[in-house]
């Protein structure tokens, strides 16, 4: 029994090597190297580039007020539409207590310079009658009362200004009145009721009242490569895709290229501009992140092969041509000359016809298995 189980053992322990031999053997052997083939095919190949931006208004406005306060009535909210001249706030002055005093002052000597003058008018005027003086004289004093008249109602109009910001005859115009200067789309209104607002002037820009902007004429604003802004001519077509709303594609106009770089990320950016083209109904909220797609250059029904075909020796490019069939299947290098590409295809100008066949990449394991 022991004979039979050595037996038995040492016939296993042979076919084990015998296998590994015949495996080991089996891998050593050189596969035959099998390539892709295509065919040169006529086709359209273009050369488009994808450049990130953001939507914006063309036109977008601060609103400032002319006159320092607080804010003492908000009028319109974010989204509302408003006509150039509307009302978006109000504003209750705060008057500089120096300029109120020599306000009052001077309304003070306005009246007492308006009672003599209507004294000495009424003086000169009994004296006129009596024909004691002469017309001449009377006229100038009764040119002297209107003067004091119209001063006294200029120092009343100075003083109401200066203490409630505007004054009875010119209620229309009056700077507590904070008006929209563009019709438009109301964006933001950063302030709130109560909050304290000065002007602009020379130390600072004033404070931002609302923000507002025509929705109905936008831009797209965004960076291109240094490599790739020499293609591009103003007038060129784009395509808008934006992030937020996938399904919604709107065509637009390039309008401007920068004349000078800015450096982002290590690499020259150029800054562009693209009128976009509403649809109709179509609307837009300002900020939109979006891509345009550009087309840098384009070929109509040239011959083709896939780029992964060409191999490229300095300047050169040279496909491999395949000639015959089965065992006897040999590859011709030849020269060919190369045109567009749009990183798949390439455009050959001369070389190939629709007639040859031309050998790809290697097949690897995997690819034959599938």
């Amino acid at each position: 029994m022991k004979k039979y189980s050595k037996l038995i053992i040492a016939a296993i322990v042979a076919l084990i090597f015998i296998g590994t031999f015949v495996f080991l053997w089996q891998k050593s052997q050189p596969k035959e190297v099998v390539y892709n083939e295509f065919t040169p095919k006529l086709d359209s190949i273009q050369k488009t580039t994808i450049i990130t931006g953001k939507i914006e208004p063309r036109n977008e406005v601060n609103i400032k007020p002319q006159i320092s306060g607080i804010i003492s009535e908000l009028l319109k909210e974010p989204g509302d539409y408003v006509n150039a001249g509307d009302v978006i706030a109000k504003v209750k002055v705060i008057p500089d207590m120096a300029q109120l005093s020599s306000a009052e002052m001077r309304v003070r000597l306005a009246e007492i310079n308006l009672k003599q003058a209507q004294t000495d008018f009424e003086r000169e005027q009994n004296l006129f009658n009596q024909k004691l003086v002469s017309a001449d004289e009377f006229d100038k004093i009764k040119m002297s009362l209107s003067q004091a008249k119209h001063e006294k109602i200029a120092a009343q109009d100075a003083l109401e200004v200066v203490r409630d910001g505007v004054s009875k005859s010119n209620a229309k115009a009056s700077s507590t009145l904070i008006r929209s200067t563009i019709s438009g789309i109301i964006l933001d209104i950063p302030v709130k009721v109560g909050n304290s607002v000065i002007l602009s002037n020379t130390f600072n820009d004033g404070t931002t009242i609302a923000t507002v902007a025509n929705m109905k004429d936008l831009i797209f604003r965004g960076n291109i490569d240094e490599t790739e802004v020499g293609q591009l001519v103003n007038g060129m077509n784009m395509k808008i895709t934006i992030g937020a709303l996938q399904d919604l594609k709107f065509d637009a106009a390039l309008e401007y290229v920068s004349p000078k770089a800015v450096e982002s990320n290590g690499t020259n950016q150029f800054e562009i501009k693209a009128a976009v083209k509403l649809s109709e109904g179509g609307k837009i909220r300002a900020g939109y992140s979006a891509n345009a797609e550009i087309v840098l250059a384009k070929a109509d029904k040239v011959l083709t092969v896939p780029e992964s075909a060409i191999e490229f020796s300095g300047d050169s490019t040279f496909v491999y041509v395949i000639k015959g069939a089965g065992k006897n299947k040999t590859y011709d290098r030849t020269y060919v000359e190369t045109g567009l590409s749009d990183g798949v295809n390439i455009e050959i100008k001369k070389g190939v016809t629709t007639k040859d066949k031309v050998r790809g990449p290697e097949i690897i394991a995997d690819d034959k298995e599938k």
